[in-house]
């Protein structure tokens, strides 16, 4: 029995090597090489610094900072955390342990922040020492066959002579040369050519781009660990003074232990604010908002300076901005012998567009008990159809306030911090309001109510004429030694991304040979990418070079 026509050529076959997979007839085991340690790093690091992967990371980072303009962040906005737990109390525990509250601290946003730092880099060092090989290389040769380029033209101009050839290319390498080509002679026995290249400016700037991204993600980085930002409500009348234990909220970067601020102090002199007329278009809406302050600095005279919204004043470095700003009437407290245990103008957190405000007093010492008031404060007051009290304008006219009284362990004592804008009611008595019996404590300006169970009084204090309420400003200082390094990388990435969309990389070939009574000049181009406009140019410039050569030797036509 004869073998089959495969087993003959399995066989038989001397083309095939005695190797080969099926060189018995049966597939052999192929078994994939083994990588080892050393083999899978260097797998994992051509993957990582590969350009998709840098994209994708790129992609990634700007999904996880999404979460940062949802969420209240500790470190710019700690009330609105406060409010947030509060709102959420469920949901809290689990978003703040996942670190949406300190989405740019949180250990998964570092972790692809680092890896495309490492990617960009890994991406840019190869890139950069091939673009310099490429920028010291010679353009290539002239192709042998220019008319199998899709970009082609040709013209018979004047003379017949290889001088006359010769004359032609000069020509052409002067207006290649003046149009910012790199040129570069290639002639032959019967023909004369030039090979002209240009548009490494585009990969330039895609090196220059990527090197700017590398610099504001390093900006960022370092200028993190050196830069502070702090929160400070500054009522009127009162003072600032720039150290840590001043601070309302102190976010620092991990270099900065707030022992070495500038010396500077800060006065709130006057809270300017214009609201819109009732009956008038957007009636209640607040016009202009502006922080009158005064600066004292040592050694220096005082400055007086506005802070206006989206306009901070600068201070020995420091941005101060202005964050919002509320009204801050002024309590005293006395108790049943008329001793005054407090007397505070304390700052009511705006609830609404109307500026219904939520304030809470705490009087741990001078009271049989420790009491703590929460309070609303109603600029304009207005009656809801439950009752309810609300304000309808955002400006004192007809303002009221009303508290609730809380009596019991406040919480002060154990050292534990403890916001001034909150109170835990939980295991307090109440005394006032709800299902107590008793009605809340309402006070108009210059009024003197009784605290329950004969234990003092409570008096609205009036500011004055002018301005019988008091108003605060929030205001958030912020110290970035990175952001000029930030800007100027910023402003260096975009002139690298226009300079890698907008700049064509392009060959052009021009070649002359006598022929007959005539030189044959052949003209072609070959774009790096897409390139629209190659044809065009092409065009143009046989044009430009045959017109300037026939207007010294003779006619000719392109075609």
């Amino acid at each position: 029995m004869s073998p089959s026509r495969s087993e003959a050529d399995t066989q038989f076959d001397p083309l095939r090597p005695s190797d080969h997979a099926d060189a018995d007839g049966r597939p052999a085991d192929v078994s994939p090489p083994v990588l080892g340690a050393v083999g899978w790093m260097r797998w994992a690091w051509r993957q990582l610094t590969s350009m998709r992967s840098a994209l994708l990371l790129l992609l990634l980072l700007a999904i996880a900072a999404v979460p940062g303009s949802l969420f209240p962040q500790r470190g710019a906005d700690p009330n609105g955390v406060i409010q947030w737990e509060r709102t959420n109390p469920e949901a809290f525990p689990l978003a703040d342990a996942v670190g949406l509250f300190d989405v740019y601290a949180s250990p998964w946003f570092s972790a692809i922040y680092l890896l495309l730092f490492a990617s960009l880099i890994g991406c840019v060092i190869p890139r950069a020492r091939h673009h310099y090989k490429a920028l010291r290389a010679l353009p290539p040769r002239t192709p042998a066959r220019l008319s199998r380029l899709a970009d082609y033209r040709e013209a018979r101009l004047p003379g017949n002579t290889t001088n006359s050839a010769a004359e032609s290319i000069d020509l052409a390498e002067s207006l290649l040369r003046a149009g910012g080509y790199r040129v570069q002679r290639y002639d032959g026995r019967d023909s004369s050519s030039v090979s002209a290249e240009r548009g490494y400016l585009r990969e330039t700037g895609n090196l220059i781009f990527h090197v700017a991204l590398i610099g504001v993600l390093g900006s960022v980085a370092i200028g993190g660990s050196f830069a502070y930002t702090g929160q400070r409500v500054v009522v009127e009348g009162t003072t600032f003074v720039n150290a840590l234990s001043d601070y309302s909220s102190f976010d620092a970067g991990r270099f900065i232990d707030g022992t070495k601020l500038a010396p500077y102090s800060l006065s709130l002199d006057d809270f300017r604010v214009s609201y819109q007329l009732p009956g008038a278009p957007g009636a209640g809406q607040a016009g202009d908002f502006a922080a009158d302050v005064t600066v004292r600095r040592p050694g220096t005279d005082d400055l007086a300076a506005s802070v206006v919204v989206n306009y901070p004043i600068t201070v020995e470095g420091d941005r101060i901005y202005l964050l919002g700003n509320g009204y801050a009437p002024t309590l005293t407290v006395r108790d049943a012998s008329g001793e005054i245990v407090y007397n505070e103008s304390q700052p009511f957190l705006p609830q609404d567009s109307n500026m219904t405000s939520l304030g809470i007093i705490k009087i741990p010492d001078g009271m049989p008990e420790q009491l703590g008031l929460v309070g609303f404060f109603y600029p304009t007051k207005g009656v809801l159809p439950s009752g309810a009290f609300t304000s309808i304008y955002p400006d004192v006219v007809d303002p009221i306030l009303t508290f609730n009284v809380f009596s019991g362990d406040l919480g002060i004592d154990d050292g534990t911090p403890r916001s001034v804008y909150t109170l835990d009611v939980a295991g307090l008595t109440q005394r006032t309001g709800g299902d107590t019996g008793s009605d809340s404590l309402e006070l108009t300006l210059g009024e003197t109510v009784d605290l329950p169970n004969g234990w003092g009084t409570i008096t609205w204090e009036s500011a004055g004429d002018a301005e019988p309420v008091k108003r605060f400003a929030s205001l958030q200082i912020q110290n970035d030694p990175s952001s000029g390094w930030v800007l100027a990388f910023s402003m260096l990435a975009t002139a690298g991304l226009f300079a890698g969309l907008l700049v064509p990389r392009r060959r052009v070939w021009v070649r002359a040979r006598p022929n007959g009574d005539g030189v044959h000049v052949e003209y072609a181009g070959l774009a790096r990418g897409e390139d629209p406009t190659l044809a065009r140019a092409v065009a143009d410039f046989a044009s430009r070079h045959a017109e300037k050569y026939r207007g010294s030797l003779g006619e000719g036509e392109p075609r």
